[in-house]
């Protein structure tokens, strides 16, 4: 039923797309030999219109040949019956017997007019008498601005005026530049007339042949006009042509192009026919491979999974109304899997035969079934890890509604399963829920981010709570509950040997008289003051292990966020449907990897303060570690369109672990870059000292007030500035920097102004610090920060 024919689809089918072509002998013999008329016809009309011309142009060359040899003639023979009756017209007696009359130009005109009377002479022809030293003694008719001499008309090189009439009738350029043809004839008699000559320009004998030689050009410009109409009519026509098939199969290679990519296939069901035709991206689609052009009825209702759909009910209900359809059904695929298909059609008359057609596409949805399931797996792996966080966690959306919980919230509220559940508004859930007292609320530091505040609030049953509350991107907030029961116990401890201290110290000095037994008591309060010492210290200690216990518990379930983040903004299983949701992956995403930041900066703190970081020192070019630290900040300082300036020696090397040096510098960029404004500056130098290396970063930023300079460095510090309000932070990256350069045996100064900027100098050692060498550095790094 599916098997396939190896040709192309345009050489294979009969249709496009299901639409028949017309299949006529004479079609499809005009088909076969369109290529060779195509040629063939140009071709044709080409040599036409060449003998065409080539004809036209020998006849009209013949022809003037023809009628300037005539022209020849008749002047010849004027010529020659001039001199022979002129003698006898110019011939004329005496006045008186025995007196001669006096030949002048006049009486030599008034007789040639005689002899030729006015009219008598066609256009452009002029009859000359000419002396015996070749002076022109009259002309018939009269031109105005006439030479004197006939040389000077005919020119004196010309062969005319050497050889005279043995030269016949010859073309000559008159002295005006104008072509004609003259002749000479001698005068024989006493007339005082030596010669006659006759002569008559060319464009007046060829005036006939250019008004027909005009005629010509005019017929076949016409007929050549037509011919190359008819020929661009023919060569547009077959363009077209071409550019039609060309269309239509280009629709059809990029239709099913798109189907196939998009995993979708075409259906055009011709119901009166029983016949269905499937596209190619469906065949591809299922697996399988075409065996003719038109499936049946009966076989494709065979392939579909008769407990999503039947056919025959549908085509019932489509012969009894118009109607669309919108289905999900399966199909089985050529592999003997079924495959969730959904179809959207609506029916179409044929304008041909009246048929009503059933048109549409069908989608294969698996891979949407597929995610939905995985979404709901991942959605359930997602409640089950919030599920196991130890601290109360609960998240709200932009609405006040309840997203998620986990039991430790429902518990610390007193909330059964039903009051909690994900959808019901804030003010229903919290107004059936116990509230602890909030006995403190915890300041932001120097940066607060908008929407968060942390506080202490304590239960009742006398634990101790810290809530951590945090604006999401899309408007809503997350809370996190931790228990610090026991640090606010030890804190108590702290507070309450602090002031037994100081009772015992107040009661030592009002007991001077007693100084041995005040002694004894000195000494076992200083023992007492050295346990709680310790305890204070083992409490801190204790302190920094959660903190960097409670880090690595936070990013188990925020790998996976990030994660499921990722898989469902990259669309890896499907389209999500909505533009928004892959707005709302970004921010997930976004949220996730700062709050891992923040959770990173913690555990490094934390480490610090444990005295678990390990150092390996070893000589490390400033230039290179500088390098890498600048290419993690060119983004944002792009951004920010900052001028970034270096300067230093490429050969400056300090005594640091390299993993360390670059924490250290980008921390210090990273905040010189948050806290410039836009089109500032941020430079960067090395001075070197005698044995150590002093790194400057400088910014052009909003700068520190000085009262809250002493406090800079130091973990969870932040300036509290209107500056700086916009700005968010953990307030950590100062203080690991301090930290790292101080064990390195280095140190951090800061030195800054309010609205002009911040200047942090990091003193590291050179390879093969001594004592007196360091001091000497220390003198000379408070020179360099006050310069």
């Amino acid at each position: 039923m599916l098997e396939a024919d190896p040709a192309p689809f345009s050489e294979r089918a009969a249709t496009i797309l299901g639409i028949s072509r017309s299949s006529k002998t004479a079609h499809q013999r005009l088909a076969h030999a369109e290529s060779w008329l195509r040629f063939a016809v140009p071709a044709m009309l080409a040599a036409f219109l060449i003998c065409l011309a080539t004809v036209t142009a020998l006849q009209l060359t013949g022809h003037r040949e023809e009628v300037v040899g005539d022209a020849r003639r008749e002047i010849d023979l004027v010529a020659r019956l001039l001199a022979g009756t002129l003698p006898t017209a110019l011939a004329r007696p005496a006045p008186m017997p025995g007196l001669a009359e006096a030949v002048t130009p006049a009486v030599l005109r008034e007789r040639l007019v005689r002899l030729l009377p006015v009219g008598s002479l066609p256009p452009g022809r002029t009859v000359l008498l000419i002396g015996a030293d070749d002076a022109i003694l009259a002309a018939m008719p009269e031109r105005p601005g006439l030479p004197r001499g006939f040389a000077e008309l005919v020119g004196e090189v010309q062969v005319l005026g050497i050889m005279g009439e043995r030269a016949g009738v010859l073309p000559v350029v008159l002295g005006n530049g104008e072509r004609a043809l003259a002749t000479v004839r001698t005068v024989t008699g006493g007339s005082g007339v030596a010669q006659v000559a006759v002569v008559q320009t060319l464009d007046s004998v060829t005036a006939i042949w250019s008004t027909r030689a005009r005629t010509a050009a005019v017929l076949v410009g016409a007929v050549a006009l037509v011919v190359v109409c008819t020929g661009l009519a023919y060569a547009l026509q077959a363009d077209r042509a071409r550019a039609v098939d060309r269309v239509c199969e280009q629709v059809r290679q990029r239709l099913d192009t798109a189907l196939g990519r998009g995993r979708c296939g075409l259906w055009d069901w011709d119901i009166p026919r029983g016949r269905i035709y499937w596209s190619d991206s469906m065949y591809q689609l299922l697996g399988y491979v075409r065996e003719q052009e038109f499936l049946s009825f009966g076989d494709v209702n065979a392939l579909v999974h008769p407990d999503d759909t039947d056919l025959y009910g549908l085509a019932r209900q489509l012969a009894a109304r118009d109607t669309t359809v919108d289905h999900e059904f399966r199909i089985r695929a050529a592999g003997g899997d079924w495959v969730w298909l959904k179809a959207r059609a609506e029916i179409v008359q044929d304008l041909e035969d009246n048929g009503r057609h059933l048109v549409g596409i069908v989608i294969d949805i698996s891979e949407q079934r597929r995610l939905a399931e995985s979404t709901a797996t991942a959605d359930m792996r997602l409640r089950d890890a919030v599920e196991a966080v130890s601290e109360a966690f609960v998240l709200w959306d932009a609405q006040n509604r309840l997203v998620l919980c986990n039991s430790k919230f429902r518990r610390l509220h007193a909330l059964t399963a039903d009051e909690a559940q994900p959808g019901r508004r804030y003010d229903a859930i919290m107004g059936r829920a116990a509230l602890p007292t909030v006995r403190r609320e915890i300041p932001a530091g120097e940066f607060p981010e908008a929407g968060a505040r942390t506080f202490e609030a304590e239960l009742a049953d006398g634990r101790w709570l810290q809530i951590s509350e945090r604006r999401t991107k899309d408007g809503g907030y997350v809370s996190v509950g931790t228990d610090i029961t026991a640090l606010k116990r030890h804190q108590e401890r702290l507070v309450e040997s602090e002031r037994q201290l100081i009772a015992t110290i107040a009661d030592l000095k009002r007991s001077r008289r007693t100084l041995e037994i005040q002694t004894q008591q000195l000494a076992d309060l200083a023992e007492r003051y050295l346990d709680q010492k310790a305890q204070a210290e083992s409490a801190n200690r204790s302190k920094s292990e959660f903190l960097a216990n409670m880090s690595h518990e936070l990013r188990t379930p925020l790998n996976a966020i990030l994660g499921f983040a990722e898989v469902m903004e990259g669309e890896v299983f499907g389209a999500l449907g909505s533009e928004k949701y892959r707005e709302y992956c970004r921010d997930i995403r976004s949220s996730g990897h700062y709050l891992l930041s923040v959770i990173d900066d913690i555990l490094d703190m934390s480490r610090i303060d444990a005295r678990r970081v390990k150092l390996v020192k070893q000589p490390v070019a400033v230039g290179e570690a500088l390098e890498r630290a600048l290419k993690l900040i060119a983004e944002p300082a792009r951004a920010k369109g900052l001028t970034v300036s270096v300067e230093m020696s490429a050969d400056t090397l300090v005594m640091a672990d390299e993993r360390a040096l670059h924490q250290i510098l980008v921390n210090l960029l990273q905040n010189a870059v948050k806290f410039t404004p836009e089109a500032g500056r941020v430079a960067v130098r090395t001075r070197r000292a005698i044995d150590a290396v002093h790194i400057f970063v400088e910014d052009s930023g909003i700068g520190i007030p000085k009262a809250a300079l002493p406090k800079l460095g130091y973990p969870f510090e932040q300036v509290e500035t209107n500056f700086a309000r916009s700005y968010k932070g953990s307030g950590l990256g100062l203080a690991i920097a301090r930290s790292l350069a101080e064990l390195h045996g280095g140190g951090l100064r800061i030195r800054s102004e309010e609205g002009v900027g911040t200047i942090v100098l990091v003193r590291l050692p050179r390879p093969g610090l001594n004592e007196a060498a360091a001091a000497q550095d220390a003198a000379q790094e408070a020179a360099d920060l006050e310069a």
